[in-house]
């Protein structure tokens, strides 16, 4: 499936001149989202997609009707906003209309996502969905009856596709990989994405169900057990800048493989480390002057250059790196590897092994 990239949420707020009151207003965490469920209220905070702008196409329904969706490997659960969705965030996208629909049927049940911004309800209901070739029917999914105006006025996509584990799906809705599974729609139970260094809307990376594109990238896949089957979440096993190894992750840290986060997310007790080690707040140094870091992960090491984590923007440079206040449910040091990471690593993940592979991007 052939990812685009848009604008993202924060650059289309910050355009319309909103995002600053937006910011101010949520208690931006990205880790709020990792948090455990209480009963069937499920807190991601949308703010996790504010820097999300890879999203590709599915269609729900007989005939089909298309949506953008965001691959989200961060959580489980697929929704698209519904035709009777209110909302003004739901004027400006595609919204299904299950009376259009000859094989839909409603699931019964309604749920919330509580969001930093406001809360989002869903109704369950259940029909094919379609990507490319794989066809999935009675998919259950969830119809958007209302979503905040801000972010989601702003996003580009229409919907989300969940791709982490089962067990996070709110109100015990199957996962659309479980039902490729179920209905033998995967070649091999694995999927894998590709991030485009240069991203375009008409080209920004590649999702490929049920198999691996050898094309893209290099060299072995080096590969990692999955530590909580919840999220694709796996163990860190040491963080280096430079030449400088740091003893952080010598009790264990915890790193989620989400193409659902833009930004890498560092433990806030590092963060300060890591800035004056990259002489971060220096506007003097040029990008080539500083080091790589580097993150040890199943006994490999995976470098992410200045160039990788260093974000241009119209000649205007910042971090690609943000804070994280929340360990992981152990208690350890939790990271997000999000697509700044995953822009240089083509990522595998293996549903029949419980393990993430890494390979370096073609």
């Amino acid at each position: 499936i052939s990812l685009r990239k848009g604008l993202s949420i924060r650059d289309k707020m910050r355009a319309a001149g909103v995002l600053e009151d937006f910011v101010k207003q949520i208690q931006y965490d990205p880790v709020k989202k990792y948090q455990p469920r209480q009963g069937s209220v499920v807190r991601e905070p949308v703010t996790n997609h504010l820097d999300s702008s890879y999203f590709g196409e599915i269609s729900i329904g007989e005939p089909p009707q298309k949506f953008l969706v965001l691959f989200d490997t961060g959580s489980s659960n697929l929704w698209v906003p519904s035709w009777d969705c209110k909302s003004p965030a739901c004027f400006n996208h595609a919204k299904f209309k299950p009376g259009d629909s000859a094989t839909f049927t409603p699931g019964g049940g309604s749920y919330t996502v509580s969001y930093g911004s406001g809360a989002v309800t869903f109704v369950m209901g259940c029909d094919t969905l379609k990507i490319q070739s794989i066809t999935v029917t009675d998919q259950e999914f969830g119809l958007s009856q209302d979503e905040p105006t801000q972010p989601f006025y702003f996003a580009d996509f229409d919907g989300i596709l969940g791709m982490a584990y089962p067990s996070l799906a709110v109100g015990g809705m199957a996962t659309a990989l479980k039902g490729m599974l179920e209905q033998n729609q995967l070649a091999e139970p694995i999927f894998s994405f590709y991030f485009s260094r240069q991203p375009t809307y008409e080209y920004g990376g590649e999702l490929i169900l049920g198999g691996v594109d050898p094309e893209l990238f290099q060299g072995d896949i080096t590969w990692t057990p999955v530590t909580q089957e919840l999220y694709w979440q796996v163990a860190l096993e040491e963080f280096a800048v430079g030449q400088s190894v740091s003893s952080w992750c010598s009790q264990g840290c915890q790193a989620i493989v989400d193409t659902g986060t833009f930004l890498l997310t560092v433990p806030q007790e590092y963060l300060e480390s890591i800035l004056e080690t990259l002489g971060a707040q220096e506007t003097s140094y040029g990008v080539s002057s500083m080091p790589s870091i580097t993150f040890s992960i199943g006994g490999t090491q995976l470098p992410l250059s200045p160039s990788a984590y260093i974000l241009n923007s119209n000649g205007y440079c910042t971090l690609g790196i943000e804070v994280t206040y929340l360990p992981s449910q152990d208690g350890q040091p939790l990271w997000i590897l999000g697509n700044v990471f995953l822009k240089e690593y083509y990522t595998v993940f293996d549903m029949a092994n419980n393990r993430v592979g890494f390979a370096l991007s073609a």
